[in-house]
Parts: C-alpha cells; structure tokens; sequence
C-alpha cells in the first residue's frame, strides 16, 4: 500500500548560490535560508492524513520531482536536489534516509519556474534480497 501527495515548491537557488565561506566554514548563504523559509511556509499549509504521517514515520519515501526552468541550459537539474530534499523531509517530519526512490524530470516555464512535487509514502518497501543488510 503506498499514499500519495503532491505539491509545488519554488525553485531554490542554484548549487553556486547555496553556500557560502563565513570564517572558514561552509554555511547556507543568505539565498539559500530565504529559500527554505519559503518551502517551508509552502509545505506548512499540507494537511497530512493520518495514514500518510503513519506511513511517513514507519515506511520509506519515494520522491518525483518536476523541475521546471526559465531557460534549458542555463542550470543542471540535480543542483538543488539536495535543498529540497531536506526542505521537504525537515517539513514533513521524515527522516530523509528513509528516501530510497527519486526521479527527476528536466522541464522548461520561463514564466513560472518551480519544483512539482508527488511525494508516495511507501508501507512495503523491501530491499534487495540477495545481499544482507549490515
């Protein structure tokens, strides 16, 4: 059994634009901060089902995201995954090791650039069994 939810998200800024050097240590720049203020003012809204938070805590997650640019080239499309995934899983209250399936699509809307989120909670989610888990 798997239980789905979709939602959209800004676009965050660009690996290039994440971090930034404050006295020797890599933190998130200002950009990124605002940013994740953001996605987590669009996520604070989702009502969860019940059986969706259950699901969320105990099971794994799989991820589809839509990322639509202004331009095709200008950025790579896994650049913010890394944001995003955080933002959603910190929002969500998951724990973002339970990720086990991300698909990412490359999508162009020069007027409206964003990330289209499904989110599936997976109950019954099994890993390989030929190779023991350590």
């Amino acid at each position: 059994m798997s239980t789905l939810i979709r939602f959209s998200l800004p676009l965050p800024p660009s690996v290039n634009q994440q971090y930034a050097t404050v006295n020797g240590r890599r933190v998130l720049s200002r950009a990124a901060r605002a940013w994740r203020a953001e996605a987590r003012l669009a996520l604070s809204g989702l009502e969860l089902p019940p059986a969706l938070q259950a699901t969320l805590r105990h099971g794994y997650v799989a991820l589809f995201l839509d990322v639509y640019f202004a331009t095709p080239l200008r950025r790579d499309l896994d650049g913010g995954l890394k944001i995003t995934l955080d933002a959603i899983c910190e929002a969500l209250g998951v724990d973002d090791r339970r990720v086990v399936d991300i698909h990412l699509l490359k999508r162009i809307d020069p007027l409206r650039p964003r990330i289209e989120v499904e989110l599936e909670a997976l109950a019954n989610w099994q890993f390989d069994e030929t190779r023991p888990v350590l």
